[in-house]
């Protein structure tokens, strides 16, 4: 069984407990000793705040992220500069002149409790920790076979799209070319063959979905972490949108030279997507400049056949129109929670 010292020495044991601690028991065993107070985005602390809170001096803190900074950044730790901190501020309402921002969120500070050895508060949170541990892995695991059988059937599932796609279809080409007596015969049986591979495709994003949490409203802290985020942050996050609901051949483009595309890729059912991000402040809004801007780059350049435009922001009344009206996708920012929390963009069906 783990004991304190062990976990004091050792960082895999360490990092072992930590992904054994889902969000809400951090909550939880941080709160439990004494409540963790939080900035104004909900989400994390200050090398101050945590100093504060386990009542040791803010050199201790420091020393601890020196020595340990690696550890520290996989629990989440950054040290913000720039940009960044520019952003950060804007959206938190922080007024400060400092250059540089340390920012710890729960799982980081539940890692400093597990490194701090002089403080009576990170002896308390360990001793949780430890219970919980203990708890974890003791009791018995209820019922694990239908997880494991929806990821076979999903692993299945992309396994048989993969060979029809890649192997079955063009084999079929090759046979239809060169075969003049059977060529009806080998394209009806090519069809067929692309119909399951259709099916398959849309049954593999149906297990996603249902997989996915389903909650009456959005996960907590999902606008949160997104405006967190640099614009390449979110368009790899809405890159891993598309491939959760079934999309394939999901390119970032990214750059100076994307010509108003951020992201391409293909529907389940094959139809090309093209998709414009912008991570912008929740005060400010897509105008209808912008949105014909991306209409003439998604259906002139790309011809495209489903254009998303993402946004972390609103949209205005024009610009939701002309959306409307040219058959761009407006995803505003209610409709990005949504879909980040595990809802399906209709379009995409």
């Amino acid at each position: 069984m783990i004991n304190e010292t062990a976990l004091l020495e050792s960082q895999t044991l360490r990092g072992s407990v930590l992904d054994r601690t889902d969000v809400l028991d951090r909550t939880d065993v941080l709160d439990r000793v004494r409540a963790l107070s939080l900035l104004p985005d909900g989400m994390h602390v200050t090398t101050a705040m945590v100093a504060s809170y386990f009542d040791v001096g803010l050199e201790a803190i420091k020393s601890l992220v020196k020595d340990h900074r690696t550890e520290l950044e996989a629990s989440g730790y950054r040290l913000l500069t720039g940009e960044e901190l520019r952003s950060f501020k804007n959206l938190s309402g922080i007024q400060s002149r400092t250059r540089s921002l340390a920012l710890f969120p729960r799982r980081a500070v539940l890692n400093i409790a597990m490194l701090l050895r002089d403080s009576d508060v990170a002896r308390q949170v360990r001793v949780h920790l430890l219970d919980m541990e203990y708890l974890a892995r003791t009791q018995p695991v209820e019922n694990p076979a239908p997880a494991d059988t929806a990821s076979l059937d999903a692993r299945i599932d992309q396994r048989i799209t993969h060979i029809l796609g890649r192997t079955v279809v063009p084999l079929f080409n090759a046979l239809i070319e060169t075969s003049g007596e059977h060529r009806r015969e080998l394209t009806a049986l090519r069809t067929g063959v692309q119909r399951i591979e259709k099916r398959l495709q849309q049954h593999h994003t149906r297990l996603q979905r249902l997989e996915a949490p389903r909650e009456g409203r959005p996960l907590a802290g999902v606008m949160a972490a997104m405006d967190a985020m640099n614009g390449r942050e979110f368009e790899e996050h809405v890159a891993g949108l598309l491939r959760r609901d079934g999309c394939t051949n999901v390119v970032v483009q990214g750059g100076g030279r994307d010509r108003g595309i951020d992201i391409t890729a293909l529907t389940a059912d094959g139809r090309r997507i093209v998709v414009q991000c912008k991570r912008f402040a929740p005060h400010l809004s897509i105008t209808s400049p912008e949105i014909q801007k991306f209409l003439g780059a998604a259906k002139v350049l790309h011809d495209s056949e489903v254009a998303l435009f993402v946004a972390t922001c609103p949209f205005t009344r024009d610009a939701l129109n002309i959306a409307a009206e040219s058959g761009i996708t407006a995803v505003h920012r209610g409709l990005v929670e949504q879909w980040s929390a595990g809802a399906a963009l209709t379009v995409l069906d």
